[in-house]
């Protein structure tokens, strides 16, 4: 039987100490950007995108080296995303993870630039991914698609969306609309950028893809329910806060029991588009259940 949390807890830590090598410490005069930069990034999180790429990069037969630049570079996109969306002009949020947010810490500004340097030295960090020499296009197609979905094709304008939508009614076309950018195109990013690092062929691409949307929206709809359901202490930030700001969220919409099936539905979606893969694959779906039970 597949342990996932050995897996997780093993990935974890590869993911962890590769983040540290790529993002180090710093004794000139910049050294606080590079210490606000590891506050948030070396936090212990639960680095599920960048897990996802080096488990996709797995399963369509490739070796995890070729996937570890990039998923580094994923987690430093996210983490740069959740410094922005705390900061006081965004969710003014003061904790994340269990502890003070970025800005908490070492003020708005340098919050501002810690994150602004996250997503730029993540593309370098693709960039240098072990064989973009032997394959540039493929290194290229992935930094394409990765800018894409943290770009304003993807989560920049969830954000806007979101922002724009706040105390406006959504009807569920527009709030997956919302979230397949906000909160899917990186988890798309992640699995379908480490399995074409893996070798993958355009029908395991389109798969993989279909296994990605469905979810990063069950993600979604899951982290909605938790932040009615759930308390601060568990989450490791402030619950009960997308209805104070008139956010639109799957269970506002629909109520509780209906968000539920909806996330079910969509772990199934994702238990189906996984069919034509061996036990290589056997992670991936192993998270999407864990994705749709999580309690934190």
């Amino acid at each position: 039987m597949f342990e996932l949390q050995a897996y997780l807890k093993a990935r974890a830590a590869l993911i962890e100490r590769a983040l540290s090598n790529t993002v180090g410490t710093h004794d000139g005069l910049e050294s606080r950007l590079f210490e606000a930069m590891r506050y948030s990034l070396l936090d212990g999180g639960k680095r599920l995108r960048p897990i996802l790429a080096l488990a996709s990069c797995e399963a369509v037969g490739g070796p995890i080296d070729d996937a570890l630049n990039y998923a580094c570079a994923l987690e430093m996109i996210h983490t740069y995303s959740l410094i922005h969306d705390d900061l006081p002009i965004m969710d003014n949020d003061d904790l994340r993870h269990g502890k003070p947010t970025n800005h908490k810490v070492y003020g708005d500004a340098i919050a501002t630039l810690a994150g602004d340097a996250l997503v730029t030295d993540a593309f370098a960090a693709v960039a240098r991914l072990p064989f973009a020499k032997k394959h540039p296009e493929v290194v290229l197609e992935v930094i394409a698609e990765l800018s894409d979905a943290a770009g304003s094709r993807g989560m920049v304008s969830g954000q806007v969306i979101d922002l724009l939508g706040e105390g406006r009614t959504m009807n569920l076309e527009q709030i997956e609309y919302l979230h397949s950018k906000k909160t899917g195109a990186l988890f798309t990013a992640s699995v379908v950028g480490g399995a074409r690092l893996g070798g993958a062929t355009s029908l395991q691409l389109d798969a993989l893809s279909k296994y990605a949307r469905a979810l990063g929206l069950c993600f979604q709809v899951v982290d909605d329910l938790l932040d009615v359901e759930a308390s601060t202490e568990q989450m490791g930030k402030r619950t009960n806060k997308d209805q104070a700001a008139g956010k639109n969220t799957y269970p506002a919409l629909m109520g509780i029991e209906q968000s539920r099936a909806l996330a079910h539905h969509l772990e199934g979606r994702a238990q189906t588009a996984l069919l034509p893969f061996d036990d290589r694959a056997e992670p991936l779906r192993a998270i999407a259940s864990f994705v749709v039970e999580r309690k934190h």
